[in-house]
């Protein structure tokens, strides 16, 4: 295994999409939401255990969520914890923990990547990742992973490539699109050269340092200064300075969308961002008449279908002709609601904050 390469995830997001079972206390990243007995942030864990020495992996979350990691990744010392005091984007988390690893490793080679996310195809994405560190090492350039897109789906961003290629199969990246409507969808997906936006990255610790310092320089600076403070007792102290002082902004719009050295890996790994219900629905198990049960044992059915139901495993709950919905109850809330009118569930949750509060949040 190389003592190079080195990963990061990235864990500090609330999944209110998943809500009530996700919780600004207990988010979605610690719940074992598909019922295979692993947290989603262990099963990333144990994924990028086959790709570098398990020192070598570290967490980026919020400082609230440290015992959390703690008690769910029990291998993982504390200075592999790296503690947010606020959140701002993707681009500050990025850039502390390529600065903390190259203060330890210059020669290092790193996977930025959701704790999240849904792989299910393990072998071909461990394939994936080393490949791309071998690319990213050798050319000195920002590698992002590119999915196959199965239909226009308007959940997920876009990455256009050209026929320009790197070692074979690395495309020169040509645009980056947000979430775009249904009709432009459909035509990336006929063009035949957009992938799906993973939100996965890799590059070397120089490569990227060097992106911050001519796309972010304000934010490079900020976290060029605490580098005689990484791996010191000092490092919290520092970084909490340092993100007061930092712009809200992904990676993506700060470095990814405007460098001249990004190439995408067209990739197919049984991948899934788990973004909403409607993506758990899909890959659950599901009976002959559509409805996915998590967990099973005491949910009875009559003249119901397509639904997905999530509840606790001690209660008993019976159903009757319901039909395309979504049942969740989780911390003493209950959630029926139309499949296809999910996306209100943000709503949901800012119009239960204003009425109750944080409490059921």
């Amino acid at each position: 295994m190389n003592k190079n390469y080195y990963a990061i995830i990235m864990a500090g997001g609330i999944g209110s999409r998943f809500w009530p079972i996700s919780r600004t206390s207990h988010p979605k990243q610690f719940i074992d939401i598909l019922g295979t007995g692993k947290t989603l942030i262990q099963q990333t864990y144990d994924r990028f255990l086959k790709v570098c020495p398990k020192e070598n992996i570290f967490v980026v979350t919020n400082e609230s969520y440290t015992e959390l990691v703690k008690t769910q990744l029990p291998d993982m010392a504390y200075n592999q914890i790296l503690t947010e005091p606020v959140m701002r984007n993707t681009a500050p988390c990025v850039a502390y923990g390529c600065f903390k690893i190259e203060s330890i490793n210059p020669d290092a080679a790193i996977v930025v990547a959701p704790s999240d996310h849904l792989i299910l195809d393990e072998a071909g994405f461990v394939a994936t990742i080393e490949k791309s560190l071998q690319t990213a090492t050798k050319h000195q350039c920002l590698v992002t992973l590119g999915i196959k897109p199965s239909r226009p789906d308007t959940g997920y961003g876009y990455i256009q490539y050209t026929e320009n290629v790197i070692d074979g199969d690395f495309h020169k990246v040509k645009t980056f699109t947000e979430k775009p409507t249904l009709e432009i969808a459909r035509t990336f997906l006929q063009s035949g050269d957009f992938l799906w936006n993973a939100g996965i990255f890799v590059w070397s610790a120089k490569a990227i340092v060097k992106a911050f310092e001519q796309y972010l320089p304000e934010m490079n600076d900020i976290f060029a200064e605490a580098r005689p403070h990484y791996n010191t007792e000092n490092e919290r102290t520092h970084v909490n300075q340092a993100y007061m002082q930092c712009t809200n902004i992904s990676i993506d719009y700060g470095i990814m969308e405007k460098a001249d050295n990004v190439y995408v890996l067209p990739s197919e790994f049984g991948w899934s961002d788990l973004g909403t219900w409607a993506s758990i629905y899909e890959l659950a198990d599901k009976d002959y008449v559509g409805n996915a049960v998590i967990p099973s044992e005491k949910v009875i059915m009559y003249d119901s279908s397509n639904c997905m139901v999530n509840v606790p495993e001690d209660k008993l709950v019976i159903l009757q002709g319901l039909h395309d919905y979504i049942v969740v109850e989780s911390n003493n809330t209950l959630l029926i609601c139309p499949r296809d009118q999910e996306q209100n569930v943000k709503k949901v949750v800012a119009d239960v904050k204003q009425q109750f509060g944080t409490k059921y949040i």
